[in-house]
């Protein structure tokens, strides 16, 4: 018991920090040498008292990306996946209207627009390669990239 209620804490104070999905917890407990049995009763315990929720976190994770460091969605999706987010979730929080979640072409636009003033003294020429270089270093498509670029 007292195993538990050492690691429990410790996980609390890990979530603390961030919200987190359940495979980064299990992580953080096969990380500590937490046992599987212990793990699972920590595990439980979070989703009984919703600490633990990966539809909700899935939501947050997709919110703050779009919002404070714009990507494509696609590399937004891998990052999910990368934390154990299912891909059910993934398209049903993507499906879901009241979200709002802009699409890659405003996304690359909304970038695009914060890095103008630094290409603002190119030739034409470097200013896509430049604004092409840097969409792409974002995980935006070919397509999207030269719509956005075509509208400067």
């Amino acid at each position: 018991m007292e195993d538990f209620e050492k690691n429990y804490n410790r996980v609390l104070r890990f979530l603390s920090f961030r919200p987190r999905s359940k495979k980064e917890i299990l992580d953080y407990l096969n990380k500590k040498k937490v046992s599987e049995e212990v793990a699972k009763k920590i595990i439980k315990k979070l989703l009984e008292y919703k600490f633990l929720d990966d539809f909700e976190f899935a939501k947050m994770w997709i919110a703050e990306r779009t919002k404070l460091k714009p990507r494509a969605l696609r590399i937004i999706k891998n990052e999910l996946k990368q934390k154990g987010i299912s891909q059910e979730n993934l398209e049903s929080i993507i499906q879901n209207e009241e979200l709002q979640i802009p699409s890659d072409f405003q996304m690359a636009f909304t970038l695009a627009q914060k890095r103008l003033k630094k290409y603002k003294n190119l030739s034409k020429r470097e200013f896509f390669e430049k604004m092409g270089r840097y969409l792409a270093s974002k995980g935006f498509n070919y397509e999207t990239i030269k719509k956005v670029v075509s509208r400067f």
